[in-house]
C-alpha cells in the first residue's frame, strides 16, 4: 500500500505544533513572531518529507532537530540581528502568575549566544541527551558538553548564584 504525503501529517502537526512553538519561543528568547516563523518553516519542511519522516522511529525528535537547525540558520543570517525600534514589544498576559520569572529567564536566555541558547533549550527544556543534542546541532558531544558548562555558568552569572528567589514555594 502506498502512503500519500498527507497520511498522518495533519494529526502530527496538530499534536506537536504547541510544543514546537514553546521550544521556538525559548530558542528565540521570547520573540514570538520569529518563533511562529520557525515553527511554520519546520512544519513546511516536514510536510515535504513526510512520507520518509513518518517512517522514522521518532518524528517528534526529527521535528525538534529541524526546528533547532532552522533557528541556527536564521541566526547566521546577517539580517537576523536587525530589530525594529519604533514598535513596542508584546505585553505578557495578566493571568500569568510567573510572568516576572518567565521574563527574567527569557532576558537571561536572550543574552546567550545562539548556539549556547540552543544547547540549554535542547538539554534542559527538551531533556535530550548530549548525543541527541550534538546530532541536532551538527556538533560533537564534547563541544555540546563544553558549550553547556559555559552557558550554565553564564546564566548563573546573569541570574546570580542565589536562585532561591526564582524557585517556586
Amino acid at each position: 500500500m502506498r502512503h500519500s504525503r498527507g497520511d498522518g501529517y495533519a494529526e502530527f502537526a496538530a499534536a506537536r505544533a504547541g510544543h514546537l512553538y514553546r521550544s521556538a519561543c525559548l530558542l528565540t528568547a521570547g520573540d514570538t513572531h520569529l518563533a511562529e516563523d520557525l515553527v511554520q518553516e519546520t512544519l513546511g519542511r516536514l510536510y515535504v518529507r513526510w512520507a520518509r519522516v513518518s517512517r522514522v522511529g521518532n518524528p517528534a525528535g526529527y521535528a525538534q532537530t529541524v526546528l533547532t537547525r532552522a533557528f541556527l540558520a536564521h541566526t547566521r543570517r546577517r539580517s537576523s540581528a536587525e530589530r525594529a525600534t519604533d514598535v513596542l514589544p508584546d505585553v505578557p498576559g495578566a493571568a500569568d502568575g510567573d510572568a516576572s520569572l518567565r521574563l527574567t529567564l527569557l532576558q537571561a536566555l536572550s543574552l546567550l549566544p545562539a548556539k549556547d541558547r540552543a544547547v540549554v533549550v535542547l538539554r534542559y527544556w527538551e531533556d535530550r541527551s548530549v548525543e541527541e543534542t550534538a546530532a541536532a546541532m551538527n556538533s560533537s558531544s564534547a563541544a555540546v558538553r563544553t558549550r553547556c558548562v559555559r552557558a550554565l555558568a553564564r546564566l548563573r552569572e546573569l541570574l546570580g548564584e542565589d536562585l532561591a528567589e526564582y524557585a517556586r514555594p
